[in-house]
């Protein structure tokens, strides 16, 4: 039953605010709750859940650690979390500690941004063999991801291949490439850093499957790669002769700028230093080889065809080579997970959505809207999330006005709180994140770093302290 036009006038007023949950605290999460915050019309209260104790989702545990300018958006973050209305929940996990149908029972909107943590498979034979990852799991193992802190990546071996055409790949290879002096400036996580410093891979390979002008790198983050400390980069003139058939009709700014850099690394001659970055394209992946764990990917090498729609394609030609290495990692994209009580689209891996709206099948899910990564895809950065939660919150205002929100008195805050503790004493609010923030940077400074991570969940509610409260109570 919808609201009726009265009661929706009454709602969004001091008497009776708006009461919005926010499931996920990354950056479309924490845009989508700036958005209802400074809603100047309407009085507003927002809930935010986290599954970890620690907020701001890839900015904490996504960007590379040596992009503190990247990092430092987390003080918009921190601006709207002072504002009146704003509670973080966490420690909290949608399916474990509340349900979806808590939620839209508790609040009149709940607005999923739970990102899309998941990696897509290569689909070809040996991909499970050890030594092969997805780029997911190294990049949350060395930020200091809890849920990646206790894995094992063998580093010992020459040369790793990277198969990937975008930012992830990117920085997979910068990451492998970084000198002792580069990462132990960086908020990297201590186990990782230690394990890179020892590492002995001098080559890394990064294979895109099309050509150099279809390669989804910014113009940054490539630039990047010629100015690190002891790294050469490495790019075939060859692999930049595109015949003009098969050309990019309308190349945007970036891909331009793109193909000028690579055109750059491709006429300067190697110096001779200790890494090796070799930017590959027109080349596959079609098995990873091993006895008992990855020695070999067999690549082939690849044409580009425009088909029917003019859309440009890659077509093996049938020329394979063999490339020895001991790792490979998957940076082909990320998929969402499913939630209890959500639709989902798997072959997608994001909740099916309408502007915004969840979907099952034709039927709108009232009260339901997802923002971010999960409502559109893997793609962009950290800003495009911004329009995009904005978009979403426009939609539930829309719905609000319209009297299309589910018609029921939410609960209070507190009482949701007390709800939450009752069910999770170690429950994590935004005050107990700030002891933990205080302690990581303290133990930082003394090394001249922005923090030192703590990376276990246990870790983190020691410095919290509500494992202490939890086990005194």
């Amino acid at each position: 039953m919808a609201l009726m036009s009265d009661q929706t006038s009454a709602l969004g007023t001091p008497e009776r605010p708006l009461r919005i949950a926010i499931v996920g605290s990354g950056p479309s999460g924490f845009y989508a709750a700036g958005q209802l915050l400074g809603d100047k019309e309407r009085t507003v209260e927002v809930d935010v859940f986290e599954r970890l104790p620690t907020p701001w989702g890839l900015v904490r545990g996504g960007v590379a650690p040596d992009h503190p300018k990247i990092k430092s958006v987390s003080r918009v973050y921190e601006k709207i979390a002072r504002r009146p209305g704003f509670r973080f929940f966490g420690n909290v996990e949608v399916g474990r500690d509340v349900s979806h149908e808590e939620l839209v029972s508790w609040y009149h909107g709940v607005i999923y941004a739970v990102g899309t943590a998941g990696d897509r498979k290569a689909g070809i034979p040996g991909e499970d063999l050890p030594g092969s990852w997805s780029a997911p799991e190294f990049v949350g193992w060395y930020n200091g991801h809890p849920d990646y802190r206790d894995l094992e990546f063998d580093l010992s071996g020459r040369r790793a291949i990277v198969v990937g055409n975008g930012n992830v790949a990117i920085d997979v290879a910068r990451m492998l490439s970084l000198t002792e002096e580069e990462l132990r400036v960086t908020d990297i996580a201590d186990h990782a850093m230690e394990a890179l410093i020892s590492a002995g891979v001098e080559e890394i390979v990064v294979l895109g499957r099309r050509g150099p002008e279809q390669a989804a790198f910014t113009n940054p983050e490539l630039l990047e790669l010629g100015v690190m400390g002891d790294a050469d980069v490495i790019v075939d003139p060859a692999d930049l002769e595109v015949p003009a058939d098969v050309r990019e009709e309308n190349l945007d700014q970036t891909a331009r700028r793109n193909v000028e850099i690579l055109h750059d690394y491709a006429a300067k001659a190697p110096e001779g230093r200790s890494k090796r970055i070799v930017l590959r394209f027109f080349t596959s992946p079609v098995e990873i080889l091993g006895d008992g764990r990855v020695e070999a990917v067999r690549v082939v090498r690849n044409e580009l065809v425009r088909g029917e729609d003019g859309r440009l394609r890659a077509r093996p030609t049938g020329e394979e080579e063999i490339l020895e290495c001991s790792l490979v990692f998957r940076a082909i994209g990320y998929a969402g997970q499913p939630l209890p009580g959500l639709p989902f689209d798997e072959r997608l891996g994001r909740i099916p959505n309408r502007d915004g709206r969840v979907v099952d099948g034709d039927r709108v899910v009232p009260g339901t809207y997802v923002a971010g990564w999960i409502k559109r895809g893997p793609s962009g950065v950290i800003g495009t999330n911004k329009k995009c939660a904005t978009d979403t919150v426009t939609v539930l205002l829309e719905d609000l006005e319209s009297g299309r929100l589910p018609a029921h008195e939410a609960r209070p805050g507190d009482e949701i709180e007390a709800e939450l503790r009752a069910r999770d004493p170690e429950l994590v609010l935004y005050e107990h994140w700030e002891r933990i923030d205080a302690v990581e940077k303290a133990a930082g400074e003394p090394q001249g770093r922005p923090r030192v991570k703590l990376t276990t969940v246990d870790e983190l509610l020691d410095a919290a302290g509500v494992r202490a409260a939890s086990q005194a109570g």
